[in-house]
């Protein structure tokens, strides 16, 4: 009961505090709002590799593929955007049905197997100069609607669209861990043969949560591209949205829900606030050491931290209301 009371206080924050108290800074919400990116490919990554098992190296694939498609659907067929971005993700759905085959790889031969993927995206998106504008790229890009008179593009729009997003994407991934499927996944970790003699079909679970990931991970991609309102190849297949939400997930704590969102944001802030401004042309370096020491003393990611913390503030209290009574 405590930390959903908790849970309850921080969404109700995020929702009302930060447009409040940030809302006119648009810098510094410009910083969440990219944190937040970064934090939806993490948490995409992370579903793939705790439920399914599988470590990407490719998610740059899923996301300039969802991208490009909703540009190119608001652009080209008028379709509105916040439809153009559904199918951004469902259009990166497809395009994931393509690396079905490398399923059957494991450990890395299926994360560089998809990371190819991602290039062959790439290069598509590069040569088919009269759809995607190649190397030129795709300007005025629409960007996110008015509804109700609410500008969702403006920076709090833009910031509580993408919220709302993100925390819709945490109650599926919880689903389907709390499901029946989730629990044959996790039991595939242990032996997945044992799982196949049970009458377990793997590859379909596997799919299905590739599947999963890269809706995701093309709906912020989507959402990304009609916040920026431009887009090219390098820019939308770019390694750093690969490397940036690893990073992320990994010191968020990528077998929890919300680790990769809460690493995401701690990570990329520190970074952007406090090292870029200390050492401005090596401020990875310093994220990279800090990385190195989450992983060293606390493996599990920075939100079992946060958790122990709290366990530690609430125990005082109900010894003293024990004693009480």
């Amino acid at each position: 009961m405590h930390v959903s009371k908790i849970g309850i206080a921080a969404i109700a924050a995020a929702y009302v505090a930060v447009p409040l108290l940030l809302g006119s800074n648009n810098y510094v919400m410009s910083l969440i709002i990219a944190a937040m990116i970064v934090g939806g490919i993490a948490l995409a990554w992370a579903l793939l590799g705790n439920l399914g098992g599988m470590v990407s190296f490719g998610h740059s694939a899923f996301f300039g593929v969802g991208a490009y498609i909703s540009a190119l659907l608001t652009m080209k067929a008028s379709m509105p955007v916040l439809v153009a971005m559904l199918c951004g993700g469902v259009g990166a759905v497809v395009a994931s049905v393509a690396m079905l085959p490398v399923l059957r790889l494991k450990g890395p031969y299926f994360a560089l197997a998809i990371l190819a993927y991602a290039h062959i995206f790439k290069i598509i998106a590069t040569e088919w100069s009269s759809l995607t504008g190649g190397s030129g790229g795709l300007a005025s890009v629409p960007r996110l609607p008015e509804i109700l008179s609410f500008d969702l593009g403006s920076k709090s729009g833009s910031y509580l669209l993408l919220l709302t997003l993100l925390l819709a994407f945490v109650a599926v991934y919880r689903a389907i861990r709390a499901s029946h499927y989730g629990l044959a996944l996790r039991a595939m970790h242990d032996s997945e043969d044992a799982t196949r003699v049970v009458g377990v079909n793997s590859t379909l679970l596997k799919a299905l949560m590739l599947f999963v990931s890269a809706f995701m991970t093309g709906v912020v991609g989507a959402f990304n591209v009609h916040y920026i309102n431009f887009l090219e190849p390098d820019y939308a297949f770019n390694g750093l949205w690969v490397t940036l939400p690893i990073v992320a997930a990994i010191f968020g704590g990528y077998r929890t829900i919300l680790g990769p969102l809460i690493g995401a944001v701690v990570v990329y802030l520190v970074d952007q606030l406090i090292f870029k401004s200390l050492i401005p042309s090596g401020h990875q370096l310093v994220l990279g050491a800090l990385l190195v020491a989450m992983i060293i003393f606390s493996p599990s990611g920075l939100t079992p931290l946060l958790r122990k913390g709290l366990a530690k503030t609430a125990t005082p209290q109900k010894e003293t209301g024990r004693q009480a009574c």
